[in-house]
């Protein structure tokens, strides 16, 4: 993998590096493809990481988040030490077993979860995953069913993946 030297920009709040065109083209040979999201992994000032290669307003980008560079949204205009390759492994999120079971128990909340595009499916699954209590998911996957069933939102976010 070849090492790249490349600044630390920013778009909103978010602190990003563009990728030279020729590791893009590479990227987009490894992927298969040219549209949508591509998982990459790499190293960034030595320290390894997984990201997705994304596409925002017109061009390709690297996000640099906080776990893979510290305090990134400070460092803007900064020299980055990058390499990146295509990253083939699955990075499927099993959901935990609790919500498994309770889109079992509801039918109509399970075909509006199967419904939901598999990016919003990951979205909440791993917002389940993640959280650090037993009650703090019994209290959540409730409030998630209800809001399936009812084809509502959680936390403002539409469930059904018609509006944001």
């Amino acid at each position: 993998m070849t090492i790249h030297i490349l600044t630390l920009e920013i778009i909103g709040i978010n602190p990003y590096v563009t990728l030279p065109g020729e590791v893009l083209e590479d990227l987009f040979g490894q992927a298969g493809k040219r549209k949508g999201p591509i998982p990459v992994r790499g190293r960034i000032n030595g320290a390894s990481y997984r990201q997705t290669l994304v596409r925002y307003a017109g061009a390709w980008r690297l996000y640099v988040n906080t776990t893979m560079l510290k305090d990134s949204p400070k460092r803007i205009g900064e020299q980055i030490e990058l390499t990146v390759e295509y990253d083939p492994e699955v990075r499927n999120v099993a959901p935990p077993a609790a919500f498994t079971q309770a889109l079992a128990d509801n039918p109509v909340a399970n075909l509006h979860f199967r419904q939901l595009p598999p990016s919003r499916q990951k979205e909440i699954t791993r917002y389940l995953v993640h959280l650090k209590s037993e009650v703090s998911l019994q209290r959540n996957l409730h409030k998630i069913i209800a809001a399936l069933e009812a084809g509502g939102d959680f936390f403002g976010r539409s469930l059904t993946g018609n509006s944001l």
